[in-house]
């Protein structure tokens, strides 16, 4: 059974905006870390960004910083990735996972992960 469930992908034009949801089901993330990460079409995955609940510190890629913003709810079961300014380079399924810290999400180890959304943006 998924325990972390993406949604809000689709199909957006160069330039848009979409707001992903990553929904727990059988826990919160407190004192966890949870990251953002996509995989775009023969590409290897990167990470876009974390957030850990500790602190509330962030991390970001560099190449999405400025256009993408992580935050959580406050009851720690649900993150938000809003991306704005899309190009078709963004194309990809994003994926969220849970991780015990943030080096462990910058470097996307021993995470638990969702099944991904489907991000497409046209010309």
């Amino acid at each position: 059974e998924r325990q972390l469930v993406e949604s809000g992908g689709g199909s957006v034009q160069t330039g848009g905006s979409l707001r992903l949801s990553c929904a727990a089901s059988a826990y919160t993330w407190h004192s966890y870390t949870m990251g953002w990460f996509r995989r775009a079409p023969g590409k290897e995955r990167e990470n876009i960004a974390c957030i850990s609940d500790i602190d509330d510190q962030t991390y970001y890629t560099d190449s999405m910083k400025g256009r993408v913003f992580i935050s959580g709810d406050n009851y720690r079961t649900t993150v938000y990735l809003q991306m704005s300014g899309l190009k078709p380079e963004d194309t990809a399924i994003y994926y969220c996972a849970r991780f015990s810290d943030m080096g462990n999400c910058r470097r996307a180890a021993f995470g638990s992960w969702g099944p991904g959304t489907q991000v497409t943006v046209s010309e």
